[in-house]
This record gives C-alpha cells, structure tokens and sequence, in this order.
C-alpha cells in the first residue's frame, strides 16, 4: 500500500486547502461574534508553572534559564484556563481566547499534541449563559462554512436544531445505572456498589478499578457514541468528584454546574460554573495529582499564584471547546489533520 503524500505536497494541499479555507471563515465568524458581545479577546502565555491539574492529562514540560544560567521548570499550557480566571480576578468581565495549547500522549483522528482551544468566560453569569452561547456558535460555525449539517464518519447533526439536554444522572440510567445511587451528599462515592451496577451491564471491571475508571468506561462505551446524533446535545450535571474544577450545585450537592457539549457522537466543549474557593481547589486539585501519580507515576506543581488570583475571581462561567474539532464537524472531516493548516511532523497520525 503507498504511504500518503505528506500533507507540504501541493496535490494533497490542494485537496485539503478547502476545509482549511472554511476553517480560516469560522474563525473570522466567530471572532466577529464575540467582538459584538463586548468579549475582550486576550492572549493567554504558554509557558506555565503547571500545565493544569487534571489526572489523566499529560504535559510537554520544558524550563527556563535565568540571567544567572539556573534552570527552573516550566510547562507548555493544556488550556489558557488558569490564565483567564486570573484575568477575571484582576477585573475583566466578558473575555475570548483563541489559545494554541499542548497535550502529550494524545495523537488519533480527534487528538493532536498541539490544537487550538476557543475559550471564553462571563462573570457575574450563570452558566446556562453559555448554553446559549453553544448554540450560537455551531450555527455560526455551519453558516461560515456554507453547511446546514455537522457530519462525522457517517454520523450527522443539525446545527441550528434545539440543542437535547440530558443529565448524567438520566442518561446512566438510560443504560440500566443508577449512578448518584452511588454519590453521597457530600460527594463521595460507593466504587463496590457502583462496580456492580457496572458488571450487570456486561461491561468488564478490573479489581484495581476506581470509581472514576468506572465512570469513564461507561461514559465512553455506552453513552457518548449515542450523543449528539440528528442534533447537538448537553450532557450536564456531572458527579462533584468529575468536575475538578466546578462549583457544586444548589439544587444538589452530589452533582457540579458542569456540561459538555456533543455533536455526531463527538465531545466538543467543556463548561463549568467556575469554583472560587482557593482551599477546596486546592484540595481537589491534591486529589488529582494524588491520582496521576498513581496510574502515571508522576505529579504537576500546583500553582500558588493562580490559587491566591482565585481568592479575588467573581463568581463566573467559563467553557472550552475545541475549535478544530469543531471545523472538523462543519466540512465533514474524517481526521484532525485534515483541518489543521500545518500538522506536528513525527509521531503517528
């Protein structure tokens, strides 16, 4: 079988300069749109003191040589999230970020080590406020691109249709799960009870899995290649231990205001009603990197600068959707890099 051209060779550029085209109009789109809503579009550094506090996330770590020649250790950002809240703690509103950011270990048809996240933050705003912000993006995303469909390996969804919203309470118990069964009160959980419920649904449970590898295996098995498909879905309401970064909700303590955003079976966005609380952050952020050591065997610094900002934020919402996959859906894409003007060269595709 002959290897592709690689993606620099004019007939395979040619082939792909349409989608890339189509990428360059959402962009515009959406800039112009949040211009007119009086967001500030911001520039977030890369280089960080810690790439972000997530367990199952793996950063490019790099360091910085002082005028004294001392090396001290920096990383290469996963998300511009703790930039941005700083940026509210120091007294912006309505801000945007069209960030490149970096994740290692992540290469595949919807994963590239270096992508671009759309990020954007309202404070004094719920986070509902950004459901509706959701909606008016894939719209405007299928509008730039001259498409009245989103489309991915066989599986569609209408962009300007009413957005589905389902709970992860509902949509576990769709598939024969009882999950806040297993969360208590105050967040915590029954792994033994919660494996069982797994184990009747004929899914495999390991002795050494968590709550949270159970949680996942179901959520990416049974749940998310159904979402999204003939329109746009919110999957909201997520357990408090997954949403690291969530305040807890008033309705009910066992579940945070965080939803994802789906289309075609696709995650697209990631939304938080952003915690403030410097000491429960850090406490959950300990917890993370407790478990990263764990199953990766190491641990990120956790930042002492972006926790004492978080002491001064507003209350405030905050989403990240990632911008690529997002063209990817508007022009029909089967890969990742066919939308990226320049993809990382080395690795595999």
């Amino acid at each position: 079988m002959t290897a592709p051209s690689p993606w620099w060779h004019p007939d395979r550029h040619a082939d792909r300069r349409p989608a890339l085209m189509a990428r360059n109009r959402i962009a515009a789109a959406l800039r112009g749109h949040f211009a007119a809503a009086d967001f500030i579009e911001v520039e977030a550094a890369s280089l960080q003191v810690s790439p972000g506090n997530e367990a199952h996330l793996s950063a490019f770590a790099t360091e910085i040589l002082g005028p004294d020649g001392v090396p001290h250790p920096l990383y290469l950002h996963t998300s511009p999230e703790f930039a941005c809240k700083t940026l509210l703690a120091a007294g912006e509103r309505r801000i945007v970020s069209f960030a490149r950011v970096f994740r290692n270990r992540e290469r595949g048809p919807l994963h590239h080590p270096e992508f671009t996240m759309l990020e954007w933050y309202r404070a004094g705003e719920d986070y509902t406020e950004l459901m509706r912000d959701c909606a008016e993006v894939l719209a405007l995303a299928a509008e730039a691109a001259g498409t009245r469909r989103l489309a991915y390996r066989g599986r569609e969804a209408d962009p300007f249709a009413t957005f589905r919203r389902v709970t992860l309470a509902e949509a576990f118990s769709e598939v024969g799960i009882d999950l806040l069964a297993t969360v208590a009160p105050d967040g915590t959980t029954d792994r033994d009870a919660f494996a069982a419920a797994v184990l009747a649904t004929g899914l495999r449970v390991a002795e050494d899995d968590t709550w949270a590898d159970l949680f996942s295996r179901v959520l990416v098995a049974r749940i998310e290649p159904g979402l999204g498909i003939g329109r746009p879905t919110i999957l909201c309401e997520y357990p408090v231990s997954e949403a690291a970064l969530a305040r807890p909700s008033s309705r009910d303590p066992r579940v945070a205001e965080r939803f994802e955003l789906y289309a075609c079976g696709v995650e697209l966005a990631n939304a938080f009603g952003e915690l403030t609380d410097p000491a429960e952050q850090r406490r959950r952020f300990t917890l993370e990197m407790d478990e990263k050591e764990r199953v990766y065997g190491e641990r990120y610094p956790i930042d002492e600068a972006f926790l004492a900002a978080l002491a001064l934020m507003p209350e405030a919402s905050g989403i990240a959707l990632g911008l690529d996959r997002l063209v990817m859906l508007a022009v029909g894409a089967p890969h990742i890099e066919d939308v990226l003007w320049t993809p990382v060269t080395g690795g595999r595709r």
